[in-house]
């Protein structure tokens, strides 16, 4: 039992290595844990989730709610390197500039940013500043909580349910080793994320939040799949970049 819990705790210290730049010790890669670690990705996101809030509930003793919010999203994108971003930036320009699915794969790998990336970056960040400045300030560290908790379990389930496009690279090995269970401990860790808004918020607040998070998954999920018939890692931080928005603009309509 003892090495069991031991290798838990060294796989979701690698899926903490894998989607942010805290300081994790060297030395606890393998393959097989690397394979494991999807199902820990919620979990890293209750983590980042709420060093944000902290950010947040700090920062507006002193400040508006709006530059307390950017400071959060700030700290956001500091912690995880701005993983997801770059995916969602390299994903809109791949669909937006691609003709067909090799080009569009092609561009997505093209570190450069273009227009559609751009674009997709200053509205969706700006629509989360606008939010979470919205939210009632004693509730926003709790959202920001849930939204990165269950948007990368969002990520999980597109992992578990998609078809990985590239033969090489970290996702390949990731989607082949998530089973039932894992897909239940990363859904069950994003639900249990959402349940807890209800210490803060209505009941109707809570269910928007996740009608928002599966309206996100859902329309980002159906626009790459439609055009590139799978997935890859930059559809991935994509996917979680809109369904962590989603959540917090279904939490807002409720409120």
């Amino acid at each position: 039992m003892r090495e069991r819990l031991a290798e838990e705790a060294a796989t979701a210290l690698v899926a903490a290595q894998f989607l942010t730049r805290l300081p994790i010790p060297a030395g606890l890669f393998s393959p097989a844990r690397m394979a494991a670690a999807p199902r820990w990705f919620p979990a890293v996101g209750l983590l980042v989730g709420a060093l944000c809030g902290l950010v947040f509930a700090a920062a507006v003793l002193v400040f508006p709610p709006l530059l307390a919010a950017l400071l959060a999203i700030a700290a956001g994108i500091l912690i995880t390197g701005a993983l997801h971003e770059d995916g969602l930036a390299d994903t809109l320009d791949g669909l937006g500039g691609g003709a067909t699915t090799e080009r569009a794969l092609a561009i997505m790998r093209d570190s450069r940013i273009g227009t559609y990336g751009t674009l997709a970056l200053i509205l969706t960040l700006g629509a989360k500043l606008l939010a979470l400045g919205a939210m009632p300030a004693g509730a926003a560290p709790a959202v920001l909580v849930a939204g990165h908790a269950a948007s990368r379990a969002s990520v999980v389930a597109v992992m578990a349910t998609s078809r990985y496009l590239r033969p090489e690279g970290a996702g390949a090995g990731m989607a082949a080793g998530i089973g039932g269970r894992h897909l239940g401990l990363a859904l069950g860790t994003g639900a249990l994320a959402i349940l807890a808004l209800l210490a803060v918020l209505p009941p109707l607040a809570a269910l928007g939040a996740l009608a928002g998070l599966a309206l996100g998954h859902l329309v980002m999920r159906r626009g790459f799949e439609r055009r590139l018939s799978g997935h890859t890692g930059d559809c991935l931080g994509a996917v979680q970049q809109t369904s962590e928005l989603g959540l917090y603009l279904g939490v807002l309509a409720c409120l």
